[in-house]
């Protein structure tokens, strides 16, 4: 039974409280598309579960309902990572209903949840990075967005639904720093560099207004960034810095090609770009970035989470030391 048959199999308060969550995971928590698709179809799993153990409301969920289902999902052959997940999603969940008072003290505070293998991420080297950006690609205004997509992802390491969320206002071209969203809807500020720079004037001078005439304005078409929170009587048509050829707001899908066939071009695996945040991070590091403003830059809100970088590091370290030290 697929997430939708089960969904509507809940019973309607159950239903309701779905719903409400999913708004609230996308329009306050600002989470990605993906993310609420996923945790959505996590809690409709859990509740699932639970009325075929005869708890019929979201406020009679407990504990022991909750490491149940997660029981259920192990002896399913689910894999740890997937387990970790659904924990989240789980604790996540309940945390919401017992702060919109759907259940009464939050059951999902003392839900554990296995450890998944954290494998290192994929980090290009300095050399192939540069051959990523020096890739030609289209002609024209399709070629100067890519060539300042690509330079912006690498210089400030910022996701990609980070990047098509920008708008031309989020630039601040006198000191090199742009305005991101990211998750939660948090702001922070990130710098970049002068290849960068360039890239972007020469997109945003040669390239974004051959683009934006493909429908009329062309800002209007792609609409306000999906999430973002604006002050009353803001704009609400959106300013898109990056547009794609029919001149709505540039998606994700479009970015993951342009970073793929740049790689191709350069010879190089099968690159994504979330590998460029990898990247940036982990040359920041080897360049003797402080870890704190790493885990700023990159938007982390738990320093864990930019720790991975440091495990990069030193791996690339190790194996530096073992081609090169003659007692290796």
């Amino acid at each position: 039974m697929d997430t939708r048959e089960m969904h509507e199999r809940l019973p309607e308060a159950m239903r309701q409280a779905v719903d409400d969550f999913g708004r609230h995971l996308a329009q306050v928590d600002n989470r990605s598309v993906h993310t609420v698709r996923a945790y959505l179809g996590d809690v409709v799993s859990l509740l699932d579960y639970a009325v075929r153990q005869d708890v019929l409301s979201v406020g009679d969920l407990d504990l022991g309902v909750l490491r149940g289902w997660l029981a259920s999902r192990m002896r399913d052959g689910a894999a740890r990572t997937s387990q970790a997940r659904r924990a989240t999603a789980a604790r996540t969940f309940t945390a919401w209903a017992s702060r919109s008072g759907r259940i009464g003290a939050d059951p999902g505070a003392h839900l554990s949840s296995p450890r998944a293998h954290r494998t290192l991420p994929t980090v290009l080297r300095a050399d192939q990075a540069t051959a990523l950006m020096e890739t030609n690609g289209p002609e024209a205004a399709e070629g100067l967005r890519n060539r300042a997509v690509l330079e912006l992802l690498y210089a400030t390491g910022v996701r990609v639904s980070e990047l098509c969320g920008l708008d031309r206002a989020d630039l601040d071209e006198s000191r090199r720093l742009v305005r991101v969203f990211g998750k939660g809807a948090k702001e922070r500020a990130v710098p970049y560099g002068l290849p960068a720079q360039k890239a972007l004037d020469d997109y945003l001078k040669h390239g974004r207004p051959l683009l934006a005439a493909a429908k009329g304005d062309g800002t209007k078409a792609g609409g306000a960034r999906e999430g973002r929170l604006r002050a009353p009587g803001a704009e609400s048509g959106g300013d898109a810095l990056f547009l794609g050829v029919k001149g709505g707001r540039l998606q994700p899908t479009v970015v993951r090609r342009i970073v793929d066939a740049a790689a191709r071009e350069a010879g190089l695996p099968h690159t994504r770009p979330h590998d460029l945040r990898h990247s940036a991070a982990t040359h920041l590091l080897d360049g003797g970035a402080d870890l704190r403003a790493v885990q700023e830059l990159l938007g982390h809100s738990s320093l864990s989470s930019t720790q991975i970088y440091t495990h990069v590091s030193t791996e690339r370290l190790r194996a530096a030391f073992k081609q090169a030290h003659p007692r290796a």
